[in-house]
């Protein structure tokens, strides 16, 4: 008897081990003086990069919410001559948990929202000011729309992610949007949903892949050109990833795929009441991971999200100079 206690024991305990997430890896005492910091009202930092003209004399300021995996350090195609026409301050920052920026305990849609506003009125760059947001890191642009509207000069979604538990969207085309995605890919976001606390161990098994292997079934040819001069430099990783997987990308995939507070199809417009501003959705027809029809439902149901749809183009279109600079004009001038 108590040898099979003893075994069952030693069973829970590995259970507990294998699927309890780790701690962030500590950040060097003196990261502060490597980057520029914010100490938020809760105690966290959060770390930023600030580009283009200055804050005080720019006409359009836009906060860069950085996609999946990367982080502040995300290059930005776009000419100085382009921001010095358009006058315009670029604040990039690393999300709760990525690069230098402290983790949230538990990170949500809204907990990312009031980190953005708290950190622009840490900066002071003003009482309003432009989201932009790619893929993954588009889930705050909707949360701004949602609990900060009034805070918004602009909004831009960039092939923006879809939940696909959202509640008021048909399920038929959820359902589609998730199918689109590899086998490994969708029962991934299954787990992130209904087993979030299940998530860390997924991940780090050793007995199948969560994730797809072939990148051709997520990306195009010109995807992972992209990918191969953008995203995978070491250092990127390395800085993006420093505290851990799990306070960066498996919080990413678990705050993206829980079920929401709110609909995007429930938002209000934010510029109604002849406030000045503009929310745009750009969807890339080659993208093999948004689907277009889901895209174009959301906008159907709101109207006031202009909707720009760009031939040969891929989800990382953020990444090609000549997108880049379409997305900035648009949010600058339209």
């Amino acid at each position: 008897m108590l040898l099979l206690v003893l075994v069952v024991g030693l069973i829970c305990y590995h259970v507990y081990k294998s699927i309890k997430p780790p701690p962030p890896i500590p950040l060097p005492e003196n990261v502060s003086e490597i980057c520029p910091r914010v100490k938020l009202n809760d105690g966290r930092y959060l770390a930023y990069r600030e580009l283009g003209f200055p804050k005080d004399k720019a006409k359009n300021k836009i906060i860069i919410i950085h996609g999946y995996g990367s982080s502040k350090l995300v290059d930005l195609k776009i000419t100085q001559e382009m921001i010095d026409e358009f006058e315009i301050y670029f604040l990039i920052f690393d999300r709760a948990g990525y690069g230098e920026s402290d983790a949230h305990p538990s990170r949500t849609v809204k907990t990312d929202t009031y980190d953005i506003e708290e950190l622009a009125d840490k900066l002071q760059i003003g009482p309003k000011f432009h989201v932009l947001g790619m893929s993954i890191g588009a889930y705050p642009v909707y949360g701004c729309l949602k609990y900060i509207p009034h805070r918004l000069s602009g909004a831009t979604l960039v092939v923006p992610l879809l939940n696909f538990w959202w509640s008021r969207m048909p399920q038929n085309l959820l359902s589609a949007a998730l199918k689109k995605l590899p086998v490994e890919n969708q029962w991934t976001f299954r787990v992130a949903h209904y087993f979030p606390w299940l998530l860390y161990w997924w991940l780090t098994q050793k007995w199948f892949s969560p994730f797809s292997q072939n990148p051709k079934e997520t990306m195009t040819d010109r995807d992972i050109e992209l990918a191969d001069k953008h995203t995978k430099h070491s250092y990127i990783k390395e800085s993006a990833l420093r505290q851990g997987e799990y306070v960066s990308m498996q919080r990413d995939i678990i705050a993206s795929f829980e079920n929401w507070e709110f609909d995007p199809t429930e938002l209000l417009n934010p510029f109604s009441d002849g406030n000045e501003g503009s929310v745009h959705m750009w969807c890339a027809l080659e993208d093999k991971q948004i689907l277009r029809e889901a895209l174009l439902y959301i906008c159907d149901k709101l109207p006031w999200i202009k909707l720009h749809q760009v031939p040969e183009a891929g989800h990382l279109i953020i990444h090609e100079k000549r997108h880049f600079e379409a997305i900035i004009k648009a949010a600058c001038t339209e």
